[in-house]
């Protein structure tokens, strides 16, 4: 009988560890709103909306690996197919083979045999159902893993076959492969790459020797981290703003503990935020404009500080902010809200989380430089 592979370990510990053995059926919605700077928000206009807009279609997959902080999209549908909008313009991050924006989603090939995808600040990348991973787009630090700094407008494949989960940074990429190995490629200043250094590399390399990493999450510019099978969550990188965790300021160029057991953790552009297995949500780093959920509008925190609430989910980053779901299906946002990424129909910060309508959001997550927001819906 063949192994099950890595993402049906983060599915089955995510599952098992946070949500009760929560399971998905009907009809898996994409919603967008914030800044549709470039299309992103797939609405077919360049329109910025502070309430939540559903992208069309309703059989999306419900990982995102998309990173805080691109104008583009790329995501997988179930029917193994591809599809990516927002800007081109400068790399042909949208995979066409030209440099086109596009303001709605448009499937990327013919292929039908995509497991996921996502991007990084200007590239994108995907992985198959036979463990390849592809890249294309913006090269300029080796982000792609490609062995160069070549860019490309159409998907190119990385060497290996047991690939399983990508992560999308600002100028880098960490990725999991099927036997639960933890690599990264791109940009190496304060210790990025895990490797006690501060070089830029092509092409992935190995963080340690473990063989026990289910989820991860990468900075942009700061801190990245990712989590084990024992719940342990591990930092490294830059600590300017403390979004390591570790009490201090101090850079790590290979990864240190932060204590308790974790099951979510999730970069937030200058901070990280980070949910335990007894369902509490956790954040550090800068705080200003409130994204720390203190109800503060500025501070900084370089330990983990507790938002109130024992029933959280899943976290991800907003633009100097962050969304956060519950168990029962509510989604809340709170931090900067300039664009009306907190979902509110204004544009009003606010410093404590504020809930979005509705009840059956399952997953949530951002694009940064557009300020824009994302969620999944199952109805």
């Amino acid at each position: 009988m063949a192994l099950k592979n890595n993402t049906w370990k983060i599915n089955q510990w995510y599952d098992q560890s946070v949500a009760g053995n929560v399971s998905y059926s009907g009809e898996i919605q994409l919603w967008a709103w914030g800044q549709s700077e470039k299309g992103i928000t797939g609405q077919n206009n360049r329109t910025t909306y502070s309430s939540p807009r559903q992208i069309p279609g309703s059989t999306w997959t419900t990982e995102f690996y998309n990173n805080e902080s691109g104008t583009h999209m790329v995501h997988s549908k179930t029917d193994g197919t591809l599809w990516s909008w927002g800007k081109a313009s400068d790399w042909g991050q949208l995979g066409a083979n030209n440099r086109t924006d596009r303001s709605s989603p448009t499937q990327v090939g013919s292929n039908t045999n995509w497991k996921l995808g996502g991007s990084t600040r200007e590239g994108s990348f995907a992985i198959k159902t036979d463990g390849t991973l592809w890249g294309w787009g913006s090269n300029q630090r080796g982000e792609l893993g490609l062995n160069n700094r070549t860019s490309y407008s159409s998907p190119t494949q990385v060497p290996g076959t047991t690939w399983d989960v990508a992560y999308g940074g600002y100028t880098s990429m960490m990725f999991i492969k099927t036997d639960g190995t933890l690599w990264m490629c791109g940009e190496g200043a304060h210790g990025r790459m895990g490797q006690n250094n501060n070089t830029i590399r092509s092409s992935p390399v190995q963080i340690g020797s473990n063989t026990d990493w289910v989820r991860g999450s990468i900075g942009n510019g700061h801190g990245h981290g990712a989590i084990n099978t024992s719940g342990e969550l591990w930092m490294w990188g830059n600590n300017s703003t403390g979004s390591l965790g570790q009490n201090n300021l101090t850079k790590y160029s290979s990864p240190v503990q932060i204590p308790g057991t974790w099951s979510v953790y999730e970069n937030c552009r200058d901070a990280g935020a980070g949910i335990k297995t007894d369902g509490t949500l956790w954040m550090w780093g800068e705080g200003n404009r409130g994204m720390l959920g203190q109800n503060e509008s500025d501070g900084r925190y370089s330990s983990p500080v507790q938002i109130p609430g024992t029933n959280w989910s899943q976290v991800s980053g907003l633009t100097y902010g962050a969304g956060g779901i519950k168990t029962d299906g509510t989604l809340w946002a709170w931090g900067r809200n300039d664009s009306g990424q907190l979902g509110q129909g204004d544009t009003n910060d606010r410093s404590s989380p504020v809930q979005i309508p509705g009840t059956a959001w399952i997953r949530i997550m951002h694009s940064g430089q557009s300020a824009a927001a994302f969620a999944f819906k199952n109805v």
